[in-house]
């Protein structure tokens, strides 16, 4: 349970880096490749989008094998089979259905992320400690805990986040009738930015509700049982939990597995395709459809298909979304600082610079996630 505290520490940290990108994108119409293509050298954009690429690589293969092997589990049959059906579904999806309706679709299945919390209420929690542990840091010196640290945090204030909450805002003001970029119609601000605050603060609050369930699950039961050495995949986490926990609390944290990894394909391979796009300047837009955006689409397939991929060069999961998200946390340094600088460059916000409370806690949010890293680097050199 020594990671339960960053779960509430994160939040108001978290909400204000993607509250910060919200804004971006609303005010400047643009994506963060765009902007930084704009105003900052091409050093340090090539840079920023090939790290966020290779750690959505990462993710995607990690994310496609661990719902073949949980839907395996489940169902039985070739593990291999349902990663290809599950990898390829979720790509045609994304090519063929228009944008608007396809969001209706992936908000429906965030309820399949209720199934870490309905798990917990079905083992033996002990609330008193978990409180105590997740209002009380407790803070290890050692590599292990600060590999975990940083994390934990790359996959809760996370690049790939950044730059998927960026583009979403920039593609909402593409696509509907009577909304442009805030440089051009600034009498939206007030409204937008309302509505941005509370779309953020109520989809992390709920992001790591879910987060610390997880945590919770698996530090009662696979880790408290000594099981969690030989855990290989999130498969592995679902069937060692079946004696700890009982059969429906496997089912549950089995079906969580698909669910979560049909919701996480799109954002990752979405992202990467909007990072890489605005880069070279192509059409960038999941309205489109695929012959007017031909090069954006084919960033998407290429990243599922290389991503499925790994499946079959032997990866293992578990390791490769571990270090996808340490890469994820040490990645996300650099561009928190470029946001923040972003966010306050004349040119690129305006009249729209930040409010003292996001600039401070975008800074502090920044400031952490550097000491972490620098924690984790030094203890490895230790």
């Amino acid at each position: 349970m020594g990671m339960l505290w960053t779960m509430l520490f994160t939040f108001p940290l978290m909400a204000s880096m993607q509250e910060i990108c919200g804004r971006l994108g609303r005010i400047t119409g643009g994506g963060i490749a765009a902007n930084l293509r704009n105003h900052y050298p091409k050093p340090v954009l090539y840079g920023l989008v090939l790290l966020l690429c290779l750690a959505n690589i990462f993710n995607l293969g990690a994310d496609i094998t661990a719902m073949g092997a949980a839907a395996q589990l489940v169902f039985g049959g070739n593990l291999n089979a349902y990663a290809i059906v599950l990898g390829l579904s979720s790509l045609l999806l994304q090519v063929f259905i228009p944008y608007k309706k396809y969001v209706r679709y992936l908000k429906w299945l965030t309820v399949a992320l209720f199934a870490y919390v309905a798990t917990a209420f079905v083992v033996h929690v002990p609330w008193l400690i978990a409180i105590r542990a997740t209002i009380i840091p407790g803070i290890s010196w050692s590599v292990d805990y600060w590999m975990a640290l940083v994390a934990v945090l790359g996959t809760t204030i996370s690049p790939y986040l950044f730059f998927w909450q960026t583009s979403e805002e920039a593609e909402d003001v593409r696509v509907n009738e009577g909304e442009s970029a805030l440089k051009r119609k600034p009498w939206q601000a007030f409204e937008q930015f309302r509505r941005i605050a509370l779309d953020t603060r109520f989809g992390m609050a709920l992001s790591n509700l879910i987060a610390f369930f997880i945590i919770l699950t698996a530090a009662v039961t696979i880790h408290n049982s000594g099981s969690a050495r030989g855990i290989e995949t999130s498969a592995d986490a679902a069937k060692a939990l079946q004696p700890l926990a009982g059969h429906f609390a496997f089912l549950l944290f089995a079906l969580g597995i698909i669910g979560t990894g049909l919701l996480a394909v799109p954002v990752l391979a979405g992202s990467a395709a909007y990072a890489v796009s605005e880069t070279f300047r192509w059409k960038a837009s999941l309205e489109s459809t695929p012959e007017k955006a031909p090069k954006f689409y084919l960033v998407i397939a290429a990243a599922t298909v290389i991503g499925l991929s790994l499946n079959f060069l032997g990866m293992n999961p578990i390791r490769a979304l571990y270090w996808s998200a340490v890469i994820n946390g040490i990645v996300a340094v650099p561009l928190m600082v470029m946001l923040m600088i972003m966010s306050a460059n004349i040119k690129i916000v305006g009249k729209f610079p930040l409010t003292r409370y996001l600039r401070t806690m975008g800074w502090i949010a920044t400031a952490v996630m550097l000491i972490a890293s620098l924690g984790f680097l030094i203890s490895s050199l230790r």
